[in-house]
This record gives structure tokens, sequence and C-alpha cells, in this order.
């Protein structure tokens, strides 16, 4: 039996990243930080403090511009136990990239262009 483990996103600023992570969704990091002695990338894996799931950022110095994350049909979903204060806080961080009100979900964009899905506990 394979269980999940972590998803991986590489960013291009990771002090910047790792304030969006804990501001937008509380995600702190986890375990060991991983440089290397060259110094051509870090690893840092964050968590939500509730499950196992990990979401690792890496930052590679080789690799200072954005990323082209094509047409952005991939995205990482988290749950808000209080949906309308979660869409409050995104709001005024000004993070919101898509509304589905239909659906009740949101998506917010990471400094890199990532998107998070937002969805409601039902």
């Amino acid at each position: 039996m394979l269980t999940f483990n972590h998803f991986n996103f590489n960013v291009s600023d990771l002090d910047k990243s790792l304030a969006f992570y804990r501001e937008a969704l509380g995600l702190n990091p986890v375990g060991e930080r991983k440089d290397t002695s060259d110094g051509s990338y870090i690893i840092v894996f964050l968590g939500d403090g509730k499950t196992g799931f990990r979401l690792e950022l890496t930052w590679l110095k080789d690799h200072p511009q954005k990323y082209d994350l094509g047409e952005c049909e991939f995205h990482l979903a988290l749950r808000a136990e209080d949906y309308a204060a979660e869409h409050a806080r995104h709001e005024k961080m000004g993070c919101i990239c898509f509304e589905n009100p239909k659906m009740g979900i949101y998506f917010i964009e990471d400094p890199d262009g990532y998107w998070i899905e937002i969805i409601p506990t039902r």
C-alpha cells in the first residue's frame, strides 16, 4: 500500500514563500531543513500540524527567474474549517486569483504563481 507523503513547489524566493505560506495558510516548517554544502539548493518541508502531509518548497540557486507553470492546471487543495474567515484573510492579503461561488470554492496564488484551492469543510 502507498500513502501520500509530500508535494513539491519550486520557489524563486524562499523567504518570501515561507512568509506567504505561514500567513496565508498557517503552514510552518517541519523536520529538518536541507541546505547543501555548495549552496546549490535548499529544501524546506511545511506542515499543517494536523496531518502528516507536507508541502516541500525547493529553492534552486541557479534558477532565479519565475517558473513557467504552463496553464497552471495543477493545484494543491486545502480544506478550511472556517471558510468565511479564511476567505476574508485571503481577500485582505490580495491573493485570491479565482472564485467559483457556484461550487463554493476559491483559489489563492502564491508568490511564484502556484494556485491553491480553498474548499469548505462540508
